[in-house]
């Protein structure tokens, strides 16, 4: 099978036994991309904390410096003058009752990103089944419920991205594409760390850095060295 060739000789790239820097692990992750589109870069910290403690739940966002290469599709629940701040800021769809119905009856969910004002929030709280375990719902604490919608969507058209750690202690944010340079991904990805890092909860005990690792969409995962990371990032 051509893909399992591809895939076997991008992970020959790879010591399963080294921990690389960032830079190292970035260049190398470009050298495993072997498929013709452009694979995104992800990257996947575990962390020391126990999700099921609320006060240990590490979420954030951040503005990566060169955005994410990708064309997010926005959605905006608001009614009038802030539906139409939303439709004159380039919001991909707007609406209230009419798109949570949509997304009720058809599970519907051709977005990336929701963004609320705080006074229909009961009509998409509703929606929580569907939008939930999709990452999609609106949160004050990401800035996507807010009545400045033209401001949530510049942010996001500007390369904002939201993280929260999941069940396993795992958090995977995208920082970039392959076709990116390199330089920029790294810029990416430091934003992302040092973001994460300034989000470790006062109740997380030991070590709250576990493992960092990046890898392409099709690429084997690349482990980086903890020690520098922290460094990196002032800790």
């Amino acid at each position: 099978m051509a893909t399992g060739k591809k895939y076997k000789a991008a992970a020959a790239l790879v010591d399963r036994t080294k921990q690389y820097s960032l830079e190292e692990a970035i260049g190398l992750a470009k050298k495993t991309a072997r498929t013709k589109f452009d694979e995104t870069v992800d990257l996947a910290v575990k962390l020391g904390v126990d999700p099921k403690q609320a006060d240990q739940m590490v979420r954030g966002t951040v503005v990566l410096p060169h955005g994410t290469g990708k064309k997010v599709k926005i959605l905006v629940f608001a009614k009038g003058e802030k539906e139409k701040e939303a439709r004159d800021a380039g919001a991909d769809y707007v609406g209230s009752e009419d798109l949570a119905e949509k997304i009720q009856k058809e599970g519907w969910t051709d977005f990336d990103t929701v963004v609320a004002t705080p006074d229909i929030m009961g009509l998409v709280g509703k929606l929580g089944k569907v939008l939930g375990p999709r990452g999609l719902m609106p949160n004050p604490k990401t800035g996507t419920v807010t009545f400045d919608v033209a401001k949530a969507i510049k942010d996001i058209r500007a390369g904002k991205v939201e993280y929260r750690v999941e069940k396993a202690g795992i958090v995977h944010v995208p920082v970039g594409k392959v076709s990116f340079d390199e330089s920029k991904l790294v810029d990416n990805a430091r934003a992302v760390l040092e973001s994460i890092l300034k989000a470790k909860p006062s109740s997380s005990k030991g070590k709250y850095l576990k493992t960092v690792g990046v890898s392409t969409t099709m690429g084997p995962g690349i482990h980086m060295d903890t020690a520098l990371i922290e460094k990196i990032a002032g800790q």
